[in-house]
């Protein structure tokens, strides 16, 4: 194991890249994309055809709750083991892979693809670990995802990690060397997914990736950044795919309840692959999740609004300042000195109670200022349009607070997703 790395739970990993003619067939969007829309992986089906794809590899989400989900996971399973067996994947030991995402907007996103030890990641709310989520994970969603991973010889990730840089140390370097680096892959990506080009950093760049990653988290950075030298140090903040990531370290702790200690590190289980991506690479957009209430009755939710806040305003700017719209509403619901870091925080601690005593009234997490306006002007909505976060609260708000709200913000398009292209041996 590369020591220079041992300071940042990221490592070099034996990666697995598809050895077969189409790489455009072979690579599809992250399993937990379109879970509502399954149109869209039937036209996945349509693009594969008969090609070999990581398709056969994965259960899009969108088939968790279907009564076949048992024959899909075999199925998965199956075709990892006929793939290896057929030689379908060829090897890159020991690497690190730059990779330039071509998104659907024509902007690039950089990142860098290796593994992370598990041991050094906790999804608790709290966690002072190296990794961490961002927002709540629910427990319920880990058993599902158990099943199609406990299994499986392989791993694809879809997972994305944010590193705080924003002096662009990490990643930025790595854009005008890719002539010193091994090309891996470049290829166009179906359905509106851009395009993507991996390459096999070396030896010199790895070294240099270990420095830059090792700086981020000293006590000097610490207290520039969040004015707090000796708090324990955030390397790595869950952006996607959190769940995925905890279903791996649930794995992970399984099999160590049957593993002599002495043999934890050298289980592949041990480690997830996963892409770091700099929060301040300006094609990375945040973009927040409105809340629209359905069949919910305004003069009552202003009074509980009330009640749960007592300084609340109509109008005003001070404190957290969150747009209304319904049919008969347009204005904006003010809460002076809030105690969470965001407006999301304030607001969804009054919905989860409000929910909780009018159950007659539902809630729905929507993306697109239009989309929410519109459905909140039908009669018996509601819709509060929340500020996007800026991108400087998101690490601070996580040592702060332990967590964000759940639906708190979104990173690009769904089609602008992880594509799987990487995978690694996990048993």
């Amino acid at each position: 194991m590369n020591q220079s790395f041992q300071e940042t739970g990221f490592y070099p990993a034996d990666i697995l890249l598809p050895n077969v003619r189409d790489m455009r067939k072979w690579a599809v969007i992250a399993c937990d994309q379109f879970t509502s829309q399954p149109a869209y992986w039937q036209k996945v089906e349509q693009e594969v055809g008969e090609a070999p794809t990581a398709l056969r590899l994965v259960l899009p989400e969108v088939y968790l709750d279907r009564p076949d989900v048992e024959q899909r996971i075999q199925a998965v399973n199956a075709c990892m083991e006929t793939y290896l067996a057929e030689n379908r994947f060829r090897s890159v030991p020991d690497s690190l892979v730059y990779v330039e995402r071509t998104q659907s907007d024509g902007r690039i996103r950089h990142g860098i693809v290796g593994r992370i030890d598990l041991e050094q990641y906790d999804f608790t709310p709290g966690s002072k670990a190296l990794i961490r989520a961002t927002e709540g994970t629910v427990l319920e969603r880990i058993p599902p995802r158990v099943r199609v991973r406990e299994h499986a010889a392989l791993e694809l990730p879809h997972v994305m990690l944010l590193i705080d840089d924003p002096a662009h140390t990490v990643i930025s370097p790595l854009e005008s060397e890719k002539d010193d680096m091994e090309r891996l892959y470049d290829t166009d990506l179906m359905l509106g997914g851009g395009r993507a080009a991996g390459y096999r950093l070396t030896e010199a760049q790895m070294e240099r990736t270990a420095a830059a990653l090792r700086g981020l988290i000293t006590p000097e950075a610490m207290a520039k950044k969040y004015g707090r030298a000796d708090a324990a140090p955030l390397l790595f903040a869950v952006g996607d795919g959190n769940h995925s990531l905890a279903t791996a370290r649930t794995c992970y702790e399984d099999l160590k309840k049957v593993t002599p200690p002495e043999q934890w590190a050298s289980l592949p289980a041990r480690y997830a692959l996963v892409e770091v991506v700099n929060l301040h690479d300006p094609a990375l957009q945040f973009a927040p999740i409105h809340r629209v209430l359905f069949h919910v009755d305004e003069e009552t939710l202003w009074k509980a609004f009330l009640e749960f806040y007592p300084d609340a305003r109509i109008g005003g700017v001070e404190g957290h300042s969150i747009e209304v719209c319904s049919r008969d509403r347009q204005e904006r619901w003010c809460v002076p000195a809030p105690k969470a870091q965001l407006a999301v925080g304030t607001l969804q601690s009054f919905l989860d109670t409000y929910l909780k005593i009018h159950p007659e009234t539902t809630v729905d997490y929507i993306h697109g200022d239009d989309t929410a306006r519109e459905l909140g002007q039908k009669p018996g909505n509601l819709a509060f349009l929340l500020p996007v976060m800026g991108k400087d609260q998101l690490f601070s708000t996580v040592m702060a607070d332990g967590v964000l709200p759940r639906k708190t913000f979104s990173m690009g398009a769904a089609e602008d997703k992880r594509y799987y292209l990487e995978a690694r041996k996990i048993r």
